[in-house]
Parts: C-alpha cells; sequence; structure tokens
C-alpha cells in the first residue's frame, strides 16, 4: 500500500508561519501555514489478522462482526466490534505507563501529539546489530549536521526495523509464544533519554517494537521519558520516507481515560516539493 499522498489544501509547516503556539515546555514555535501541495506520509501499521503485539500479551487485534444485511434484505449495512491490548500495533505509551499518577492517554497535551520533527537514524547493519541503542553520539552527529533539536520537538528514531513488521520472529529477535524474555530488536539508550528531556522534547517515537531495546528488563528508557511525561510511539512505519527536518507530524491516539497507551494513527505532513 502506498502510503505517500499529496494533498492540495491543508499542510502543517514548519518552513513559515501564521502566529505561534506556546509548548507546555514554555518554549514557543512556529504556528500553522496553509499551503497547497501537500505531501502527507502514513506512519502507522494498518490494525488487522497481522499486526503484531507484545509477546506476552494473550492475543493481538481481534475484529468480528456484530450485524452484517445485505442489499436483498433492503439494504446494505455492516458494523463490527474490535478488541486489543492496550500496546498493540503503531500505539502510544502514555506517562501512566511507567510513571504514577502521570498523564493517561486521554490527558496528554495536544502539542505533545502535534509537533515539528526530526528523524535521527540508528545504523542497524545486520543481525549482529539488532540489539543496538541510540546513543548520545548519534544526537551529536545529527546536531552538527542538521542543527540543534530545539524544545517542543518530536524525536522519530529510524532504525529500518518496519522492513520485518510481517516477520514475527526477526522482528522481535523471537516468536515464542508468551515470553518476552528472549527479544532482540533496537532502542534507545537510558543515556540518549537523558540528553532528550534535557532538551525538552514533546514525544519520541521510533519503528520498532519498543523504546527501549530488546534485551532491556527493566525498561530504564521508559521510565526516563515518561515520568518526565514524554509519550512514546512505538511501531511507528515508513520513517524512510521522511526527511531528517522538515515534517510536521500529528500522533493521535484513542482518547482512553485511564488508559496506559492505545492505538495510534499517526501520520506526517511534508511541504510542496
Amino acid at each position: 500500500m502506498k502510503k505517500l499522498m499529496t494533498g492540495s489544501l491543508l499542510v502543517l509547516s514548519t518552513l513559515g508561519c501564521m502566529g505561534r503556539a506556546t509548548h507546555p515546555t514554555g518554549t514557543s514555535q512556529e504556528g500553522l501555514v496553509v499551503s497547497p501541495g501537500a505531501r502527507w506520509v502514513d506512519l502507522t501499521h494498518p490494525f488487522d489478522s497481522k499486526t503484531l503485539y507484545w509477546p506476552s500479551a494473550p492475543a493481538g487485534f481481534v475484529l468480528e462482526t456484530e450485524h452484517h444485511t445485505t442489499a436483498e434484505s433492503g439494504f446494505y449495512f455492516l458494523s463490527n466490534s474490535f478488541k486489543m491490548p492496550e500496546h498493540t500495533g503503531t500505539h502510544l505509551d502514555a506517562p501512566l505507563h511507567f510513571a504514577e499518577g502521570h498523564a493517561d492517554a486521554a490527558q496528554i497535551p495536544l502539542e505533545r501529539l502535534a509537533a515539528p520533527a526530526v528523524v535521527i537514524d540508528l545504523p542497524v547493519r545486520d543481525s549482529q546489530d539488532r540489539d543496538a541503542q541510540l546513543q548520545p553520539a548519534h544526537l551529536d552527529a545529527f546536531e552538527k549536521e542538521h542543527g540543534r533539536i530545539e524544545p517542543g520537538t518530536l524525536v522519530l528514531v529510524r532504525t529500518g526495523w518496519s522492513q520485518y513488521w510481517h516477520d514475527r520472529k526477526q522482528y522481535f529477535g523471537d516468536d515464542t509464544p508468551g515470553d518476552a524474555s528472549r527479544l532482540h530488536f533496537p532502542g534507545i539508550s537510558p543515556e540518549a533519554a537523558r540528553v532528550l528531556v534535557e532538551r525538552k522534547v514533546a514525544s519520541v517515537g521510533i519503528d520498532t517494537a519498543s523504546l527501549d531495546h530488546g534485551p532491556s528488563k527493566d525498561f530504564i528508557t521508559h521510565q526516563i521519558l515518561l515520568k518526565a511525561d514524554i509519550p512514546g510511539f512505538e511501531n511507528v512505519a515508513a520513517l524512510d520516507q521522511l526527511p531528517p527536518r522538515g515534517a510536521f507530524v500529528l500522533a493521535l491516539p484513542m482518547k482512553i481515560g485511564g488508559g496506559t497507551g492505545g492505538p495510534l494513527r499517526i501520520i506526517a505532513v511534508l511541504p510542496p516539493k
């Protein structure tokens, strides 16, 4: 399915402004711009029977038909119900997930879910690198080439891991049902997470199954980011279609009161070519 589309009316862009918005960090940033020829990129994996879910969860996404009538009976009608664990497919990690008393999925300020984005590469060359972690050195290299990561920025980490989305064993590093003790995939180091907290970023996403890399047992990166009220986005798709800078990202989760996470529709808007 082709994820890159063109639009003709609305663009959310950082290239110009029609005002300024105040971010929860206390900083201000450029506002909205209307620009013809927008390019829209869907960064969301579909939710269906093939959707991957955390190995210790009992099941993934299930869609069931509730009502179905055909045209022969007077008119066509179809209605479904679905069920899934919170942390399934492309999804949100709310601060409440690892920080008691912090924001749930319904309480996150919108400014943390819609912001100018940077895409930082974590090179993963082969299976020997599958436990790689984003380090402060990667952030330093990015900033030397593309400029400092400003407060209120939405940070996306690109490992290329989404290419394995339809191969559960390759994506998680293990496919033992009900067992999350032998996972192997890239993530973000605690040291890099602390730098992102210092930068006062809006939120952090990655194209793997977790903000922490697979072998993690204490999820320190989650703890650091979520205790700082920085939401996480996991299993993000199509980051290969985004530039290091220039995209505006909207990451809108289901607004679940009391939720520690939830399904996420995340998109990026790029300026016209």
